[in-house]
Formats: C-alpha cells, structure tokens, sequence
C-alpha cells in the first residue's frame, strides 16, 4: 500500500523503536504487573508530551470562521417534525472490560450510563472460548438487549458502543462495535470520534482492493489493521493510527486482548478503572465506572495506547503531542454532571460558567430558570451568584418519541410544547432570566421565548453558558454546517433581536479561558475561534453517509447533500454526440425525495436541452458503492 502522509510523524523510526525507546514504559526486562484480586493500582506512567517538543497551531484566523470557506458543506436533509436538534450532538460512547465473567452484563449496564452519548444503535462484542459474538441494534440499549441475547454473550471480556444518527432499518450495519476476520484471527472495534482523512484514507484502501461494507470510517480502522505488516497486533494499531488524522477515542476486542487507544490530541474522553476483583475497564465517562463499581484510576492519555491481557497491562506512546486539545464541550454539554471529563468535575465547570454569567452580564430580574436538562447547573450557579431564586419555569418530558401523530390543525411551536411545559405560577408577571448551555441555529430558542412569554412572563432574559458557535465541529460532534450556525452569520444583538429576548449574553470565551487556568491550552475551542487543531480538507464524514441505505448505487464522490449525480455511460456519450452535438452538460441532479420508492440500482436523469426528445427518458444502472443519504454521523 502506498505510503501515507501522516499529520504529526512520530520521533521514532518505527513503531517497535519507539516501544522499546519511550521512557514512560517498562524495559522489556521490567515484569507487567499481572491482573488479580490483590492487584489495586495500576501503573501510572508519565504523559507522552515532552516539554521540548512544545510547538503552536499555525492556523490563522481570517474571518469569523475561516475554515467554512475551505471546507464546502452539503446540504442537510430536512429534520424531523420534532424540533429537538437545535443542540450539538455526541455521537458516541464506548466501553470495555477485561477480566471479569460476568462482562456483557456489566457492559450493557455501562452502557446505559452512556446512554446520553447516543440514543439511535448499541451493541456489545464478548469473547468466548477464542471467538468474537456480536450482537448489535437500532434503538436504546434496553430496546437492544435483554436477558435471552445477554445469554448469547458469555466470556470474561467485551466492548460496547452507543451512537447517535438518524433513524432507518438499514443503518443496523452501521451500528458498531464492527467485527472483522484477518488472516491472523478477529477483531472487534468501538469508536467514538471522527476522522478528517477518512475520504483520502478510503480511496487509497479501494485502490488497493479493499472491499468496504459501511459508509463509517471505522471501517477504514480495520482495513489498515489488516494490511499492516507490523508484529505483535498492538503494533497493528499504532500501525493503523499513525495514518489516522482527527479524533478517536476507540476500544479494541481481540481473543486475547483488550486495547484502549487514544488520538495525540485527546480530543474525546477515554478513562481506565479497575473493580474490586481486578477487573480492568475503559469507559468514555466515569458515569459508566461508577455503575458497576469501577475505581476511577487515571485518563487513558493523548496518543497513548494500553494493551490488556492476562499477563496485566502494557502502556506504549502512539504518537506523541506536547498540547492536548481536548474538546471543551465535554464539559458545557456532552457529558454528564456526575462525571470528571480531563480531569475535572463536571458539574463544578457548569456551577461555575453560570457565575461568570452573572458576573458578566447581571440584569434586574425576579426568577432564574433553565433549559432542561443541559442548562440546569449553570443556572444553579447564575442564581446563586445573583442573589435570585432559581425555580423550575420549564419542565420537560422526557418520554416523547420521534414520531408522532400531529392534528390537522397546526399547533405553533408544537415540537418544542411536546417536550417542554411551561410552570405559569412561576413565570407569569415576572423578569425572567433562563439559562441555556448553547445556541446553534437558533431556531429553538426563539421558540423557547416565546412559549415563556406566552406563559405571563413580563420580561425574558437569555443568558448562555457557553461562547457563540461559529464553526462546525470535525472531531466527532454532530454540528450544522457553519452557513447554519446563527452566530457565524450574525452578531449578538441581531441574535437577540432573532429571538425575541429583552437580553442575550454569552460565555465570554477570556473569561472561560480564565476560568480553565493552567489546562485553558489544553483544550480545543475551535467551534468558538474556528482554529481548529487538525484544519480538516475534507468534507464531514458525516456528510458522506452513514445513515439511510435507499437502495441506490453510486460512486462516494457522488454523494453531495442527498442529491446523486449518474455518472457519463458509454451509451449515453454516444447518443449525445449523435443527438445532441450542441449540448455539453446533458447531465443534471436528480434529487431523491426523502418518501421515495426508488428502484434498486436505478436513478433517472434527463438530457438538458433535449429531454423532450426522449419519450419517457433513460435511466442507467449506478455500479460501484451503497449510495447513502446524509445527516449524522457515527
């Protein structure tokens, strides 16, 4: 396979090299510390970031998000009737265990713990008597498992992954763990995280005869796994994520082992832990270790990778980076308030935005409520800082489905009324501040106000704990394209004025800087600056598929937006250059309508300039690759 470039090359000449060169590991005469009962604390090695090589991003600023006029951004299909993603989405979670008999079962309930990260697909992987079960489906993990397919899972190790995309039968083969056969044995993989180099990856793999089933690019983790010439297999992955650009945060599952492996910059989370019968664990939050009892040990680190086994554990460095960037909206958003994300507590980050924002932009008012659930700590915070009452004005149900059966006469704003009910005895005459962790469209906060005033509210103050959005995310965060996103377009009084709030503050980006301290260079606030930490020269992965298989073939770099463009046949050149000599671009776009029946393999297209000239019109066979209409991502 052809060589591939890579973003940040490692010091080292080759992976074996740089295991036995890297001082953070045991010399390979150094005995690994076996798993068992008595075994309490793990080895602690050093960070891979020596301060000598410390160097900055050169990534210049040139507008309010530079990096939108690089990157050229399809069209979103339409969202669903009900109005609940007017919020950045994580797109994953991940889990594995070694060591414990009781695995699957400890692993579906750590995945619900992780439930928040993605709600649309589970599975689980374990490993029996040297073979690799999956058992993978769309919905929540209690619509997934129960205890007859829990049965099907036995052994003492296993990975889950929860995800979030859009809805469809068919995006079960999308859903992971992903389970591959290689000519040395099988592998299962989770992740969570996204690769900016997934496209370029891709074709070079085609070219060499890769065969793909998914439209993930976890797929293309494996395929390097496999055309890797390294030896043992954890030197297949350092292998694989050396060609890697971008974010990944991924568990792997093999007969014998268990790998946790984390991208250089650290831009997802990944922690270790270990339960009381020595059990080790890897979790995206310490809300999953939590639930089955694991102690909290220590963070998987930026570009480190930890092989498990039954002789204990071995710590190699990946590819070393002095500078984490680990995303910041781990902790306004993402993450749960009962976790420590990077090192820090959650809650006490969200507790904290909010008194900067009563600090920062204080306003005469006679209640504080929030925007449920996301909001609630840092309007606990902005209360307790301004000296006001913090109730509960809106209260959210949280048992509304995707779907629903709308009356024939429209009801305004009737997404959001489904999930959030305004309290009128807490709102009605009263100044009101309401908190909330973002703003992204817009679309749903302007319908926020207006349900709160519709409720008696005299005034309505927006108050968000977090800076504007004003670029997308590449890293593994669902975010809309930057034309999309309300503050990249306009500045914050036309926002408040989109709106319909008396005020309209944000999270001042020095201030949140400030508050992070020391760490504040540690992580990345590139959909506040647009720098981005890995300029990303592709389009989003999610962008390219991963959703709804509508039965259409096509090329990958046909895809753009839910539009497909049929490709130039040889029966139609010639019909052209015998028909129409006069017209070049004959071919147009034939847009796919989201309720259409298309048949497989089939899509028409006209001739421009002389369609009429062809009664019933032509239609062509699209070869090659599942065609897959676009939204979300892993």
């Amino acid at each position: 396979m052809a060589a591939v470039t890579l973003s940040h090359p490692s010091p080292c000449t080759s992976p074996q090299d740089r295991y036995r060169l890297s001082p953070r590991h045991p010399s390979p005469t150094t005995p690994i510390p076996p798993i068992s009962p008595s075994s309490n604390i793990l080895p602690k090695p050093s960070l891979c970031f020596p301060s000598s090589l410390s160097r900055k991003s050169s990534f210049a600023v040139s507008s309010q998000n530079p990096i939108s006029d690089l990157i050229s951004s399809s069209k979103r299909c339409p969202d669903s009737q009900f109005d609940d993603s007017d919020k950045p989405r994580e797109e994953c979670g991940v889990f594995g265990i070694f060591g414990d008999p009781e695995a699957s079962r400890l692993c579906y309930l750590s995945l619900h713990a992780l439930q928040h990260r993605g709600q649309e697909g589970a599975g689980i992987v374990s490993v029996n008597d040297g073979v690799l079960q999956s058992i993978t489906g769309v919905g929540l993990v209690s619509d997934v498992f129960n205890q007859a397919k829990l049965d099907q899972l036995p052994g003492d190790s296993a990975i889950g992954h929860v995800r979030y995309s859009t809805a469809g039968s068919s995006m079960l083969k999308n859903v992971q763990p992903f389970v591959a056969s290689y000519r040395f044995g099988s592998v299962g993989v989770a992740h969570n995280g996204n690769l900016v180099n997934y496209k370029s990856l891709r074709a070079e793999l085609e070219d060499n005869g890769s065969i793909f089933n998914t439209s993930s690019d976890t797929e293309v983790v494996l395929h390097l796994i496999a055309t890797s010439k390294a030896r043992p297999f954890f030197l297949r992955i350092v292998d694989a994520c050396e060609k890697l650009a971008g974010a990944y945060s991924m568990v792997f599952l093999t007969e014998d082992k268990l790998v946790a492996v984390r991208d250089p910059f650290g831009f997802r989370p990944l922690v270790m832990g270990r339960r009381s019968n020595g059990a080790v664990v890897f979790a995206s939050e310490t809300c999953a270790l939590d639930l089955i009892e694991a102690a909290y040990e220590r963070e998987v680190y930026p570009g480190e990778v930890l092989v498990v086994d039954k002789d204990g554990i071995q710590s190699l460095c990946l590819l070393p980076h002095p500078e984490p960037k680990q995303c910041i909206f781990e902790h306004i958003y993402f993450s749960l308030p009962s976790s420590v994300v990077f090192g820090r507590s959650v809650y006490e980050s969200r507790r904290e935005f909010g008194e900067i924002l009563a600090t920062a932009a204080p306003v005469d008012c006679d209640v504080v409520i929030a925007v449920p659930d996301s909001g609630v700590v840092a309007a606990l915070g902005y209360a307790a800082k301004a000296g006001v009452p913090f109730q509960q004005g809106l209260i959210r149900s949280h048992y509304v489905g995707r779907t629903f059966i709308e009356p024939s006469q429209k009801i305004r704003d009737f997404g959001v009324k489904l999930k959030l009910a305004p309290v009128r005895a807490v709102l009605e005459g009263k100044r009101v501040v309401v908190v909330d962790d973002s703003i992204v469209r817009g679309t749903t906060s302007s319908k926020i106000v207006r349900l709160i005033r519709e409720a008696g509210a005299k005034e309505v103050h927006m108050r968000i704990a977090s800076p504007p959005i004003i670029g997308s995310c590449y890293y593994g965060v669902d975010t809309p394209s930057p034309e999309e996103l309300i503050a990249n377009r306009m500045k914050v009084e036309e926002i408040r004025d989109f709106i319909g709030s008396d005020s309209l503050a944000f999270l001042p980006l020095d201030s949140l800087r400030r508050l992070l301290g020391d760490d504040s260079s540690n992580f990345c606030y590139a959909c506040f600056s647009g720098k981005y930490p890995v300029p990303p020269k592709e389009i989003k992965v999610k962008r390219v598929g991963d959703f709804m298989d509508d039965g259409l073939n096509g090329s990958i770099d046909s895809i753009d937006g839910g539009w497909i463009q049929a490709p130039k046949s040889p029966k139609a050149e010639n019909y052209r250059k015998k028909n129409f000599k006069n017209v070049e671009n004959y071919f147009s776009y034939t847009k796919i309508p989201d309720d259409s029946k298309v048949d497989p393999g089939l899509v028409a297209f006209k001739l421009t300039g002389g369609a009429s000239a062809l009664p019933g019109g032509i239609r062509f066979n699209l070869p090659i690759l599942t065609w897959n209409r676009m939204k979300g991502s892993r």
